[in-house]
């Protein structure tokens, strides 16, 4: 059980980055795999705001062409979405009592964590860097792993 993060299918999604064909494969694989995977809302906006944006996607998607590869993956049967529940509230204030130095843009990480927590995922495939702050989750860089 794990999350992708949206940099990870960001990168399955582009061709000309480096990583594309390692990412792109892992999600292929994913797709098909018969044990479950997650994504989370915040999850699939940030992969539609950065495949768009001009300043961040090398070349930019149309919102449509986003939105239908992300069709495209909500579509594989091992697939589930989380999203928060009636536990966020007291997770999350134990992440921020736990690790009071979060801040700024952290909390779209701490979100993602804190939803995860509580759906009992602890492993997020990401590029994220961010998430080694959680020392409760497993995180796995897939350019790195093996």
């Amino acid at each position: 059980m794990f999350v992708v993060d949206a940099n990870v299918l960001a990168i399955a999604a582009d061709r000309q980055d480096p990583g594309h064909d390692q990412c792109r494969a892992r999600l292929d694989l994913w797709r098909a795999q018969p044990g479950p995977w997650y994504l989370t809302w915040p999850i699939v906006f940030e992969f539609l705001a950065l495949t768009t944006h001009p300043g961040i996607y090398r070349q930019p998607w149309t919102v449509e062409d986003s939105w239908k590869y992300v069709e495209a993956i909500l579509a594989a049967p091992s697939l589930s979405m989380i999203s928060a529940g009636e536990r966020h509230q007291e997770i999350l204030d134990q992440l921020l009592t736990d690790l009071p130095d979060l801040r700024g843009a952290q909390m779209h990480e701490t979100q993602i964590a804190a939803t995860m927590i509580e759906h009992g995922v602890r492993r997020i495939v990401t590029r994220d860097a961010l998430f080694h702050r959680f020392p409760m989750l497993e995180v796995v860089d897939p350019l790195r792993a093996a």
